[in-house]
C-alpha cells in the first residue's frame, strides 16, 4: 500500500506543474502556515504558482529520491533532512533552519479519562494513545525519545495507535477515538475547540524545521526564492501567526 501511495503522489506531482510553478514538499504540520506563505509568495511573483505536497517528512524524502519533481523540501526534524542530504538530494548551501515548535500532550475535550500530566498516560484507564510512527514521522521520533527519557515508553508502547502523520494523530484525538495523543503545539492550536493541551513535553532534541532547495528540482531558481521568502520577515511573521517559533 505504501508503494502505491508514493506512486500516486509522484504521478500527481509530475502532472501538475508548469514552467512557472514551484513545487514544495513540506511536513504535514506546516500545512496551514505554508498555504498562507504560498499565497503571499504568489502575490510577489506574478505568474507563478506554489504547488504543495504535505505529508510526513520521511515519505516525502522517499518520493524525492524516486524522482518526484520537487523544488523545495521542508521537514519537521533534522533526521529527515539528514536522509535527504545523505542521498545527495539537496542543493549545496541551501539547507537552513527556519522555525521551531514544541511537543504537547493533548486529550479530547470532554474525554472520559482524567489525564493531567504526561505520567498519567501510563495509568490503566488510558487505553489508547496516538503518536506518529517513529519509523517515519518526526513527531513520533520526538515523542518516543521523550517517553523513553521519562521512563514511560515500556508502559505506553502496548497502547499506541501509530499515525502516518501528525495531522492523523490530531484527528484521532479531535474525534475522540483515543484517550490522548502527542502532537505539536501548532497542530493543537488549530482545533482548540476539540482538544485540550494537558502539558508541554520536554524534548531532548529541540523541535526545529530545516528547509532546502532540491538539486534536481525543475525550478531551482524559483525554489531558492521561495526558501528565502520563508526565512524573510514576511514569511516569519506568518509562521509566528500560526504559533511557530524562531529557529
Amino acid at each position: 500500500m505504501f508503494k502505491a501511495s508514493v506512486a500516486i503522489a509522484l504521478v500527481a506531482l509530475g502532472g501538475a506543474a508548469s514552467a512557472a510553478d514551484v513545487t514544495v514538499s513540506a511536513a504535514a504540520s506546516l500545512t496551514n502556515a505554508f498555504k498562507e506563505i504560498g499565497a503571499a509568495f504568489e502575490k510577489e511573483h506574478a505568474g507563478g504558482k506554489v504547488l504543495f505536497n504535505f505529508a510526513a517528512s520521511d515519505p516525502l524524502v522517499q518520493q524525492i529520491a524516486k524522482g518526484a519533481p520537487v523544488d523545495v523540501f521542508a521537514s519537521a526534524d533534522q533526521d529527515a533532512m539528514d536522509k535527504a542530504d545523505n542521498l545527495k538530494l539537496l542543493a549545496p548551501g541551501t539547507r537552513k533552519n527556519f522555525a521551531s515548535n514544541s511537543l504537547v500532550l493533548i486529550v479530547p475535550q470532554g474525554g472520559k479519562v482524567a489525564v493531567k500530566s504526561v505520567a498519567d498516560v501510563a495509568q490503566p484507564a488510558v487505553a489508547r494513545i496516538t503518536i506518529g510512527n517513529p519509523a517515519s514521522v518526526p513527531v513520533g521520533r520526538y515523542t518516543k525519545a521523550a517517553l523513553e527519557q521519562a521512563k514511560l515508553w515500556a508502559a505506553v508502547e502496548p497502547k499506541l495507535i501509530l499515525g502516518t502523520s501528525v495531522r492523523q494523530c490530531l484527528d484521532y484525538v479531535a474525534r475522540g477515538e483515543v484517550d490522548a495523543g502527542f502532537v505539536y503545539a501548532t497542530d493543537a492550536a488549530i482545533v482548540k475547540d476539540k482538544v485540550t493541551v494537558v502539558a508541554t513535553v520536554p524534548t531532548g532534541t529541540p523541535v526545529t524545521y530545516p528547509i532546502a532547495v532540491i538539486a534536481a528540482g525543475p525550478q531551482a531558481a524559483l525554489g531558492r526564492k521561495f526558501a528565502d521568502y520563508v526565512q524573510s520577515p514576511a514569511g516569519q511573521a506568518i509562521l509566528s501567526k500560526y504559533g511557530f517559533g524562531r529557529p
